[in-house]
């Protein structure tokens, strides 16, 4: 098999070589789970909302009960999604320091993505942490979407022009409350696809810019007003890159067991050498994400990632 093909291959989706009685047992056991979860979190959204009378005397109260709460059914989510189903997680790069207030930004295959990230939070005492850029009709969604309004989260429309005024909002509060964060933000807006690959390769013409193969491009422009709303908030910007080596999961393969592995290629820049000017962290960004494809490029071939593998460091500190 040729390269590309391998390149191909490792693309696909998530298959599985288990019987259908195995598959059919790891289906009721991901119903079971899947309860479990659903069932703890509409109770926690029932907390959250009573959580509400604490707000207008003490919003250090309210946001210390609602990041209890986060940290409480992430980590259940999380030893769902690993441990119970026996899943290899790898780290490779940098190792990083605990308890970081951190800008995280990442490639985007799949929903399995956001779990992969909870791995590394959970192991650096920050899964309470976590907050997400994500879709503005999400928080009409009863149990996740409901629980991300209490959570700082920043809801996004389409239009960067009709979100500035709300993401600078959360920015202030963000800096007011001294909020300890692990902010996610998936840059390339979506899911990586083939279509989507060929549409980032028909702009990177149009606008001079290099053609990404594993990765899209990069939005610089919500980045930058991230980095300069947050400058003073963060210590570090970790940049991960997330490979599948047997194919790309959905969530629901996740919750199942279905997934034997994963790996994570973790790089950190202190925030202070990040770059200052609007158009240097434009190009520091994507020069990131050009590393970032060179990474992937050698991950699909070979399905390990290159440099220090950390999984052992790792895996010897969770259980110390």
């Amino acid at each position: 098999m040729n390269i590309e093909a391998q390149l191909i291959q490792a693309r696909k989706p998530l298959a599985h070589p288990y019987s259908t009685w195995i598959v059919m047992w790891k289906t009721l056991n991901g119903c079971f789970w899947s309860l479990l979860l659903l069932i703890a979190l509409l109770t926690t959204n029932l907390i959250q909302t009573l959580s509400l009378i604490t707000w207008p005397f003490s919003k250090t109260v309210f946001r210390t009960i609602n990041q209890f709460l986060a940290e409480k059914w992430w980590s259940f989510f999380t030893i769902v999604v690993e441990r119970k189903s026996r899943m290899k997680v790898t780290f490779w790069g940098e190792d990083v320091p605990e308890k970081e207030r951190v800008l995280l930004i990442s490639n985007h295959q799949c929903m399995s993505d956001i779990p992969s990230i909870m791995t590394l939070a959970i192991r650096k005492s920050r899964i309470g942490d976590l907050k997400f850029f994500v879709k503005d009709i999400i928080k009409y969604v009863p149990g996740v979407g409901w629980g991300m309004l209490f959570l700082d989260c920043l809801f996004v429309k389409r239009s960067w022009l009709s979100d500035h005024q709300s993401i600078k909002d959360t920015f202030k509060n963000i800096h007011r409350y001294n909020v300890p964060i692990w902010l996610v933000s998936y840059l390339e807006g979506t899911r990586f696809t083939q279509e989507k690959l060929k549409k980032a390769h028909s702009y990177a013409e149009k606008a001079g810019l290099w053609k990404p193969n594993h990765v899209l491009l990069p939005r610089t422009k919500g980045f930058v007003a991230t980095v300069e709303g947050l400058r003073e908030c963060v210590d570090a910007i970790y940049d991960l890159t997330i490979g599948y080596p047997d194919g790309v999961p959905t969530l629901w393969q996740s919750l199942m067991g279905l997934v034997p592995s994963m790996h994570i290629h973790i790089q950190r820049t202190a925030i202070e050498d990040i770059p200052h000017s609007a158009p240097k962290i434009s190009n520091w960004v994507m020069e990131q994400f050009r590393k970032k494809d060179k990474l992937m490029a050698f991950f699909l071939q070979h399905g390990v990632f290159q440099g220090q593998e950390l999984g052992r460091l790792f895996e010897e500190r969770q259980q110390g």
